[in-house]
């Protein structure tokens, strides 16, 4: 391992899946093909939703922050999980380190944050129907937006501060993809409890509390839908929220299992078991950024109405212009 002088750390190096050659020639393609896929997809939500006059409303103004986010998040990270699977031991610098793993743990946090929002926004659609102009003003779901951005990129900056300030001794060896806090945390050769409770602060602000806000709101979304006369107002109402609830399934269900039990310590003999959480890392932090545009395209009339608007007139325009 690299020292300066001063016995700084100066780089790290990460393993990911250099145990298993021929898994990794499977999952560059793999990843590769997921990231071009997130790039497409959310950038022809986001275009869609600025080109559509009909989507300028609180709901697909979080749904175009939430694309953007998908964008920011896995560029992050993806590029340098692509690197890893072409090189046997992948080295990175510490700085490059933590830039990195700040920037995606900001992002997650952030869009953990923001689904939080955008339940609030359908609970207010759905139980205020004729409030709603008015409580989700212009000024109000940009505050929310800006809010989760803020909070997100806060708690990131808590979080890399304090993993910065740890010493590491002996071993520089991440068995990950990418610089991920835990990961980063098992490596420490000083007491971490710092970092552990500040994680359980973490995940309390920007998992359970979100969560708390979408489950709450879901509960009341539930029982207004119940209350609607006809089963075709019932239909229309839970498939505004629909798309929303798949994608917090699908987020929640693999972030909890990464962040809500932070360890402290590496033990012998756990490399099966840390090649399985990246897997999980690596599924949470790829498939479901591919997965978003296409829940939400394909469960929502209008998104899909304004693509095919999108795309009839650019079809036009090149034949015609």
């Amino acid at each position: 391992m690299e020292r300066t002088n001063d016995s700084m750390l100066t780089e790290f190096v990460l393993v990911g899946l250099s145990a298993h050659p021929k898994l990794q020639s499977v999952f560059f393609v793999l990843v590769l093909w997921m990231y071009l896929m997130v790039l497409l997809g959310n950038g022809v939500l986001i275009s869609v939703i600025i080109y559509d006059s009909r989507l300028h409303s609180p709901m697909y103004f979080f749904l175009c922050n939430l694309s953007f986010l998908d964008i920011c998040y896995t560029s992050s990270s993806v590029p340098l999980i692509l690197d890893s699977f072409l090189t046997v031991r992948k080295r990175v610098s510490f700085s490059g380190c933590m830039v990195q793993m700040f920037l995606s743990f900001a992002m997650g946090a952030t869009e953990c944050v923001l689904l939080g929002m955008m339940a609030l926004d359908r609970y207010v659609a759905i139980c205020y129907p004729l409030r709603y102009p008015v409580i989700m003003s212009k000024g109000t779901y940009v505050l929310m937006a800006a809010g989760s951005w803020v909070s997100g990129l806060m708690d990131s900056v808590v979080q890399t501060s304090l993993a910065m300030q740890l010493p590491f001794c002996t071993n520089n060896v991440i068995h990950h993809f990418v610089c991920e806090i835990l990961a980063i945390l098992k490596l420490a050769c000083a007491n971490i409890s710092i970092n552990v409770i500040s994680m359980a602060g973490s995940n309390l602000v920007v998992l359970v509390i979100p969560l708390l806000v979408i489950s709450i709101s879901y509960i009341f979304i539930v029982a207004t839908i119940l209350r609607i006369p006809s089963a075709e107002g019932k239909r229309k109402a839970f498939s505004t929220c629909s798309a929303h609830l798949t994608v917090v399934i699908i987020f929640y269900g693999t972030i909890f299992f990464m962040y809500s039990k932070p360890k402290s310590k590496r033990s012998a003999g756990t490399d099966n078991q840390d090649i399985t959480e990246a897997l999980i890392s690596l599924f949470y932090g790829v498939m479901t950024p591919t997965l978003n545009p296409l829940i939400y395209s394909l469960r929502n009339k209008d998104v899909k109405a304004a693509v095919k608007k999108m795309l009839g007139r650019k079809s036009f325009s090149v034949g015609y212009g």
